[in-house]
């Protein structure tokens, strides 16, 4: 075994505290696993805490498959200044009067329910969005303003938790958002200020899901420094694709990187997180529906996920795209 490596493979879930960054919490991980290759599956925020899957060595493959999905936060959006970051952190660059109907929950509904759909989006100057091979948050930082192209994003739920009023007077609404991947809460939070005829920031940034990990499966870092690989979580369940149980032939040929013909594979549902131990063999539902061309499914043996598959429908074959030498752990709670 090189030097840096844990023989660990394994995705654990970690509920990030604020004041951190993502990466910081990378680094904590290689500490505690004693391996160099952690990878997270998504960026938070500083400000930000809640939800974030790290993949511990090998399994560090799996981060593009994990960075697709849609998520939920729960925010507080404090109305009257506008900061360059779009949040707290940032320097106040606006102040603006709060309309007293801001305060009317009825109103506030009403008004989210028109951020629901389809909508472009700028993205906050202050991201990780390069542009000509820099940085936005860098370009900022050195006082130069990059202009950003909007992109399409969906916001599938924006439900009002309540309305309210910090210590010092200031008026806020908490909001449960459900949104495609590429969504910044931060340009949300700004945009409905901007509509609203005020001025508006992120004080407070909570992502309660990301794809099949909810927070409350994540761990803090102190647990997970007690835990160890204990704390792993199941990556088929997370991954959500329909899953195949090899045979002992199918496994060995999974292993050598070969295709396999797509009529000898027995298919299971895709699981879900309100379905227990529906991962196993015993207890998972088997799907009917054929395989679409370019669907990926999960390879599963015993307990670890040894490949991922791609259909290639018009051939009736199944061909890899990540094969692991060495399966990822699936946990002990499947």
């Amino acid at each position: 075994m090189k030097r840096g490596e844990s023989g660990l493979s394994l995705v654990v879930g970690v509920d990030k505290p604020e004041g951190m960054s993502s990466h910081d919490v990378v680094n904590r991980c290689r500490r505690i696993f004693g391996e160099r290759r952690v990878g997270h599956t998504g960026t938070l925020d500083p400000l930000a805490t809640g939800a974030l899957a790290v993949c511990i060595g090998p399994a560090t493959r799996l981060d593009a498959y994990f960075v697709n999905h849609d998520k939920v936060y729960d925010v507080r959006i404090a109305f009257g200044t506008a900061t360059d970051t779009d949040d707290r952190c940032g320097q106040v660059i606006r102040t603006a009067e709060v309309p007293p109907e801001l305060s009317d929950e009825t109103q506030a509904r009403a008004f989210l329910f028109t951020c629901l759909g389809k909508q472009l989006q700028t993205p906050p100057q202050y991201s990780a969005i390069k542009r000509d091979g820099k940085r936005a948050y860098e370009a900022a930082r050195a006082g130069n303003v990059v202009e950003l192209d909007a992109r399409e994003i969906t916001v599938y739920a924006a439900d009002l938790l309540q309305t309210g009023r910090t210590e010092d007077g200031v008026l806020f609404w908490d909001v449960r958002f459900g949104v495609s991947k590429g969504t910044y809460i931060r340009s949300l939070a700004r945009d409905i200020g901007v509509r609203l005829g005020t001025a508006a920031h992120v004080s407070e940034l909570r992502r309660i899901e990301v794809g099949g990990l909810h927070v409350d499966q994540c761990v803090t870092l102190e647990e997970l420094e007690a835990a160890g690989p204990k704390a792993a979580i199941d990556p088929v369940r997370l991954l959500g694709f329909r899953t195949v149980f090899l045979n002992e032939r199918q496994q060995a040929d999974v292993a050598n990187g070969k295709r396999l013909p797509a009529k000898t594979l027995q298919l299971f549902e895709a699981p879900r997180n309100d379905q227990g131990d529906c991962c196993m063999t015993a207890h998972a539902k088997r799907s009917s529906a054929p395989l679409a061309d370019g669907e990926t499914i999960s390879m599963v043996a015993g307990n670890t996920l040894v490949a991922l598959y791609s259909a290639q429908v018009n051939h009736g074959m199944v061909s890899p795209c990540c094969v692991f030498a060495q399966g990822v752990y699936r946990g002990s709670n499947i």
